[in-house]
């Protein structure tokens, strides 16, 4: 039975290459050589598309500046080097984001959710964290010079390097506690509690 269809199918090959050959006048060498290309171009193409959809291009910045976000959802999600310049962000989810480099320059966080999130060198400067979860978030090299940080909870935040007025440093000293599972530094530490 299977030399019975094997032998069909090379019959069918056969007569659609004989076919070809006569439509389109072409020699037998000529026809193999035409498959050949084609089927090569079918594959380049196929592994292209295959690379374009699998490669995914990199978060572009957003500006968010002065707009009212209040309870907005942005957990998860990648926001490097985005603004929120004097935006309103009242008990929005920032939790488990990539906010490196971000500015939210004199932006209303009050009662926002950033636990977990990457605030790596963002500018936090007039920025008002009022009662922010900031539960093992990872401020490194953040500017908060005059960022107000009353009643945030802090417990494994990572402050290293970060720049803070003396008054805010002794505020937060007062409930630092625990370690930032991330950086492996303890919260007390990075803010050079005594």
């Amino acid at each position: 039975m299977k030399l019975k269809l094997k032998k069909l199918s090379d019959r069918t090959l056969v007569s659609l290459s004989d076919l070809t050959i006569t439509l389109f006048g072409l020699e037998r060498k000529k026809y193999q050589q035409l498959c050949l290309c084609t089927l090569s171009l079918l594959f380049w193409g196929i592994l292209g598309i295959i690379t374009i959809a699998g490669f995914t291009p990199p978060a572009l910045a957003l500006d968010y500046n002065k707009e009212i976000l209040i309870e907005a959802d942005f957990s998860g999600r990648d926001l490097t080097d985005s603004s929120f310049t004097k935006a309103n962000l009242r008990q929005s989810n920032f939790s488990k984001s990539n906010l490196s480099g971000v500015s939210f320059f004199a932006a209303n966080l009050e009662s926002a959710n950033l636990e977990g999130t990457n605030l790596s060198n963002a500018t936090l400067d007039s920025a008002r964290l009022i009662r922010a979860n900031l539960t093992n978030a990872v401020l490194e090299g953040a500017f908060a010079a005059s960022t107000k940080f009353d009643g945030a909870i802090i417990e494994g935040a990572d402050f290293t390097d970060v720049l803070l007025r003396p008054d805010e440093q002794k505020k937060l000293c007062k409930v630092a506690k625990g370690t930032n599972p991330t950086t492996g530094r303890d919260t007390r530490d990075t803010l050079f509690c005594p």
